[in-house]
């Protein structure tokens, strides 16, 4: 990345509370949601739901910005099945994630190079590659 990255978006969301009974909303007032702890019956969703969401539309943008660079028309629409694991031992937690990519009428070599390049360029994949086992399949 270059020295003077260019700001193309900043999120903006003030959340009070913590996953049991917290709530989020963001600047623009589109999102506005209810947490509940992970495996709860709450009326809300958990952080790690929000984040296999986020990522796994974070990602499959990548992936058709790879493709339409590379000039590869993709014939519908990029489907990815996120698992991520929240884990703990006596001292810590952890993530674990499985995201399952389909590129329907895709050529399995060719789905691969893109999935390949497509993770390099998403930036939520980036972050957690760094500290989160990451399994990626192509189905």
């Amino acid at each position: 990345m270059s020295n003077n990255p260019k700001v193309i978006y900043i999120a903006q969301t003030d959340t009070i509370g913590g996953c049991e009974n917290g709530v989020a909303r963001s600047s623009d007032g589109i999102l506005d949601i209810r947490f509940s702890a992970p495996g709860s019956t709450g009326i809300g969703t958990n952080p790690e739901q929000l984040l296999a969401a986020g990522w796994s539309a974070s990602l499959a943008s990548s992936i058709a910005t790879i493709a339409m660079l590379r000039g590869i028309i993709l014939p519908g629409e990029v489907k990815i099945h996120a698992e991520l694991s929240l884990t703990f031992d006596p001292e810590d937690f952890a993530v674990t994630a499985r995201l399952n990519v389909a590129l329907p009428g895709i050529e399995r070599t060719a789905g691969d190079a893109l999935l390949k390049e497509a993770i390099q360029i998403c930036p939520i994949s980036r972050v957690m590659r760094l500290d989160c086992d990451v399994r990626l399949e192509l189905a």
